[in-house]
């Protein structure tokens, strides 16, 4: 009989499978029974309104209000009534319950794959989360080593620095994703001459090379930039209040999303008077859309394709489902004033307010291509897949709207994707370059 492998040598087939109920816990019960009563509500809604269109079409009695009437009203009336009714059974019915299987569950530990769902569940629909109370809402923190860290009193790190590198994720993404997953060398990406590269952890060198302090911002990437801009200046200001050492500087890496908060932290943290702009020297901006990302203008582009004929438009609504953050990434608002008193669906050119880098602070831009060299198709139409170069560049025809980078604080890399400037080996080069005590601009 032969010998049983070691564990090292396991087949992955023979490995047994991570189980969906292993990520469950007692809150989700009830939080997804709340999101299957708004989709049957909205399933609902649209088809009331393509019946609607129908009837209009034939002569038929019309709607009132937006409403259909007589009988065929009266029974989509049923379907909602009862639809909500149910909801709410089931909210009473499972809070109830929770304490309950909260005792007879073990709470499931916080598992890269169960928070990579939320996350993206959040950057889909994380403002509708929100506005109901949904408990897989994900609320702002600052994390370190894994933990969320308290912000109302002196914070519990060991061996702290007075060097605080923040890392801020982009949409659907979360700070677990910063650290790469352990190396294989036969699925490494592979560098300019053909060899394996393994991921790179830009924390870890940073802590390690220049004795920065890494803490992760998690937050609901759902909701509007400044909404989250207004509460990550706040967020800040605890941060540098209750560092546990004397503080010399913050420095922050903002991957895609990330760097649109962090300038709308800024602004409102200085039009607020806060003191923790004082202490940012440095934001190094990988792949940040400032000018908007194309995909979300095409999404756009369907909601008024839609939108145009009486049949397609309830349709229209699920176009509609998706968040506030991921319309903000139309143009790139930043500030409330980019977004409020505005209806986000109707298609308008970009009406942005004008804001520069912040002064005083040394700002710095990583943008990829996913050509291997450039020109002006390649960089319009392909970037990194999901942001041009010239919006991450800050590049814009407008000269109000223009992002100036000093010529040594930006660079581009070729043959790279959106999501590869997490872990890229070069990214961190540049990084360590930029910080570096030797850097001059």
């Amino acid at each position: 009989m032969a010998d049983t492998p070691p564990e090292s040598e396991t087949p992955e087939a023979s490995k047994p499978a991570i189980q969906p109920l292993d990520h469950l816990r007692a809150s989700d019960l009830w939080a997804v029974a709340q999101l299957a009563t708004q989709a049957t509500m909205g399933v609902a809604a649209i088809a009331e309104g393509v019946h609607q269109a129908v009837l209009d079409t034939i002569g038929l009695p019309g709607a009132r209000d937006g409403k259909t009437q007589g009988l065929i009203g009266l029974i989509y009336r049923a379907v909602h009534g009862v639809t909500e009714l149910v909801g709410q059974g089931l909210e009473a019915a499972f809070t109830q319950l929770e304490p309950l299987l909260e005792s007879l569950v073990d709470e499931p530990p916080e598992t890269p794959a169960r928070e990579a769902v939320l996350a993206a569940l959040n950057g889909v629909m994380g403002d509708r989360l929100a506005q109901t109370n949904n408990p897989l809402a994900i609320s702002m923190t600052l994390r370190h080593q894994g933990r969320a860290l308290p912000l109302d009193a002196r914070l519990p790190i060991a061996k702290a620095t007075g060097k605080v590198a923040v890392l801020i994720h982009g949409l659907c993404m979360n700070d677990l994703q910063w650290q790469a997953p352990p190396h294989d060398p036969k699925a490494a990406d592979k560098n300019a001459d053909g060899e394996p590269q393994a991921p790179s952890d830009h924390a870890a060198a940073l802590a390690d090379q220049l004795g920065y302090t890494p803490v992760y911002l998690r937050y609901n990437t759902g909701l509007h930039t400044s909404q989250n801009g207004h509460e990550l200046a706040n967020v800040l200001e605890q941060l540098v209040a209750h560092w546990p050492v004397p503080l010399q500087e913050v420095s922050v890496v903002a991957h895609s999303m990330g760097g649109l908060l962090i300038r709308s932290a800024v602004y409102y943290a200085r039009l607020g008077a806060m003191q923790w702009p004082e202490t940012l020297k440095n934001i190094i901006f990988l792949g940040t859309p400032h000018h908007g990302a194309p995909l979300e203008r095409a999404g756009n582009w369907v909601d008024t394709l839609l939108g145009s004929t009486a049949y397609s438009k309830p349709l229209a609504k699920l176009g509609q489902l998706r968040s506030t953050g991921i319309t903000d990434l139309r143009w790139g608002n930043v500030l409330d004033a980019d977004w409020q008193d505005r209806d986000r669906f109707v298609r308008s050119n970009d009406l942005r307010q004008p804001l520069q880098l912040p002064h005083g602070i040394a700002c710095f831009a990583v943008a990829a291509t996913a050509a291997a060299q450039r020109s002006p198709v390649a960089d319009r139409l392909i970037g990194d897949g999901l942001v041009p170069l010239a919006s991450a560049l800050g590049q814009h025809e407008d000269p109000r709207r223009q992002l100036f980078f000093a010529d040594r604080a930006q660079t581009v890399l070729y043959n790279t994707h959106h999501m590869e400037l997490l872990d890229s080996a070069e990214v961190t080069r540049q990084l360590l370059a930029w910080l570096g005590p030797a850097k001059a601009l």
